[in-house]
């Protein structure tokens, strides 16, 4: 691969843009638009680089808002692949690192649970989240743990499997609850032997691979074997078993596709906002669904033909289905035609996918549910949204702002946390677009204070966010996307104060700075808002909207300084175990945490392995031993 750029001038940013685009080949690739503060704009992919690059600098363009985009162009750069799959490939890749501003995006959620059957002698069935291996039998994804767990309930039902961990397993020396009320068969105390034990597990997995006629078959042919050896209550057993199963595929007989692995993908738009519902089936059995909200949805370029349905619906299966389990059928909602889309998705999954517009029967029913759960979560989404602006707009009313978008209100509180000066953090959290933004949050250390002295912590931490503004507050045309609207600080007058005071050091608008000072016995909804501009306090009361929102970002704020300090503080204590002993200086004590990986190892050292530390004599290595116990 390769890649060209370009750097940003005062007065030749476009001409040199122009001429980089001039140069480009016609090759297929990504390319990346950049503005003045090397924030990334866009990514795209091309099959012709030079003719989709050089579409953007026309004179006439389709769009207003992708005019606006080009005219923050400052810098672009572009990756050349080896073909149009390739560039799709990476293309998703960059959006979902680099979360451009113009791209539509979803939320980057790849944390499917699954079901998880253990080979090991006597397997077990567990939730799994995380990234799959090939020493166990996973069966997924599932859309929500929920899922999970039913499906796993269903096994103990029937096939009576364990569930419990190896080291409760390996201890066990009579049944548990589990046997009792008929959802285990114990083999932690062999009341079942290894070899039938072995055939529920297998039974199980065809289960859950669809292959349920398979399993009756076999479990029938199983029970008369029992019956013939005059084994009945074994009999009995799988005739449970056969009872149980059939009442389940009766409850899902309007379900069941064979053994089919579907994926059901319905698209709605209303209001200005989209929604993405997915519904999956594994082993013929549906198993729920789950919406997906992408923003950026305003920034959408659409044609004539290609209405914001299908651009929604391509992103989103880009995005979605890059390195992810890919069944072999997609039922959709909207006929898309995206070829180079198909063909990377199968070079990576490695068999064929077939998409489906116009199902049949359950099919159908399958993709009218889907489509009736987007409506409903996209209805429930702009009932929030309305409630979410009802409430930014009441707060700008007390806190008599004008701001011409009130999407675009920012709020940056900031707290401070300690244990009796004990492991002081500060924390920042941001509310930005009628939310909470926590991708956006940040935590400070603070050091070289005397401790518990949280004037002197809130100076420090509101000089480190905002000094990277100081005498610039009125030359950047972009301050708006960085700095906030106000500025929230959880206490009274005294903190304030030393806001203020870093905010005139810095010569930034002190107008903004707000604090949020408790009521009397710290009761919620008798905080009074404390101002720095001259206006009286005022006390909203409890039914005000604007204080239930200020509260919820306070408490925020509280609550995301007050785990970083008791994580920073749990830390510190445990290292200052090997401080307190006579002999361990910082050399000795890095040597230790080293060679056993940290003060667990320590603890779980013997003297012997302590005496193979360089430095750690055996008096010093038992005096370790004993102080560590």
């Amino acid at each position: 691969m390769s890649k060209a750029s370009v750097s940003n001038t005062s007065e030749s940013t476009l001409d040199n843009v122009l001429a980089l685009v001039a140069a480009l080949p016609n090759l297929p690739g990504v390319y990346r638009y950049f503005d003045t503060n090397d924030q990334v704009l866009y990514v795209g992919k091309a099959r012709d680089l030079k003719k989709r690059v050089s579409s953007y600098f026309q004179k006439n363009l389709s769009s207003p808002r992708i005019a606006m985009m080009v005219a923050k162009i400052a810098r672009l750069e572009t990756t050349v692949t080896r073909s149009e799959a390739e560039a799709l490939i990476l293309e998703n890749n960059l959006i979902k690192a680099l979360k451009p501003r113009y791209n539509i995006l979803f939320r980057d959620d790849k944390s499917y649970p699954y079901l998880k059957i253990t080979q090991e002698k006597t397997p077990r069935m567990t939730y799994f989240r995380g990234a799959i291996d090939k020493k166990h039998h996973y069966f997924g994804p599932f859309p929500s743990a929920w899922a999970v767990k039913e499906s796993m309930q269903l096994l103990q039902k029937i096939f009576l499997l364990r569930s419990c961990e190896d080291s409760v397993f390996s201890n066990r020396t009579r049944p548990c609850l589990l046997h009792q009320i008929q959802r285990c068969s114990a083999p932690c105390v062999d009341l079942i032997s290894a070899e039938d034990y072995q055939s529920d597990v297998e039974d199980a997995s065809n289960f859950l691979r669809g292959r349920q006629s398979i399993v009756l078959a076999k479990l029938e042919q199983k029970m008369l074997g029992y019956a013939q050896n005059l084994a009945f209550e074994k009999a009995a057993v799988v005739r449970n078993q056969m009872s149980a199963l059939s009442k389940i595929l009766h409850q899902q007989s309007m379900e069941l596709a064979g053994d089919a692995d579907i994926d059901i993908v319905a698209v709605v738009v209303e209001g200005g906002r989209a929604c993405v519902n997915l519904a999956m089936v594994r082993g013929g059995r549906h198993l729920g669904d789950r919406s997906y909200f992408p923003s950026h949805l305003e920034l959408l370029q659409t044609t004539p033909n290609d209405g914001i349905e299908k651009e929604v619906m391509i992103a989103f299966m880009a995005q979605h289905y890059i390195d992810q389990f890919i069944p072999h059928q997609i039922i959709l909602n909207v006929e898309i035609d995206a070829p180079e889309l198909m063909l990377a998705l199968m070079e990576q999954c490695g068999h064929k996918i077939h998409l489906s517009f116009q199902p049949q029967e359950t099919k159908r029913a399958w993709l009218d549910m889907a489509e009736k759960g987007a409506r409903l979560a996209l209805a429930r989404a702009l009932s929030e949204q309305g409630t979410q602006q009802l409430r930014t707009k009441a707060l700008l009313d007390v806190m008599e702002l004008e701001i011409a978008d009130i999407d675009l209100f920012r709020i940056e509180c900031f707290d401070i946390s300690h244990t009796q000066g004990e492991a002081t953090q500060a924390s920042c959290v941001v509310f930005h677009h009628h939310a909470m933004q926590n991708s956006e949050y940040r935590r400070f250390n603070i050091q070289n204070i005397t401790p518990g002295d949280d004037y002197a912590a809130m100076r420090q931490v509101i000089y480190r966010r905002f000094e990277k503004f100081a005498n610039t507050a009125e030359e950047s045309s972009d301050l708006q996307a960085i700095m906030p609207d106000i500025v929230l600080i959880d206490g009274g007058k005294g903190q304030v104060e030393v806001a203020r005071q870093v905010f005139v050091e810095l010569g930034l608008d002190t107008s903004i700075i707000v604090g949020v000072a408790k009521g009397e016995g710290r009761k919620v909804g008798l905080e009074t808002l404390v101002f720095v501009d001259g206006r009286e306090p005022k006390e909203l009361g409890k039914e005000s909207a604007a204080l239930m929102l200020i509260a919820q970002i306070r408490d925020e704020a509280h609550r995301f300084a007050i785990t970083g300090m008791r994580a920073k503080r749990a830390k510190a204590r445990q290292t200052s175990k090997l401080e307190d002993i006579d002999g361990i200086g910082p050399k000795r004590r890095q040597k230790l945490l080293a060679r056993f990986g940290g003060i667990k190892g320590v603890e779980d050292a013997s003297v012997e392995d302590l005496m193979a530390v360089d430095g750690i004599s055996r008096v010093l290595a038992e005096e370790i031993y004993q102080r560590l116990r």
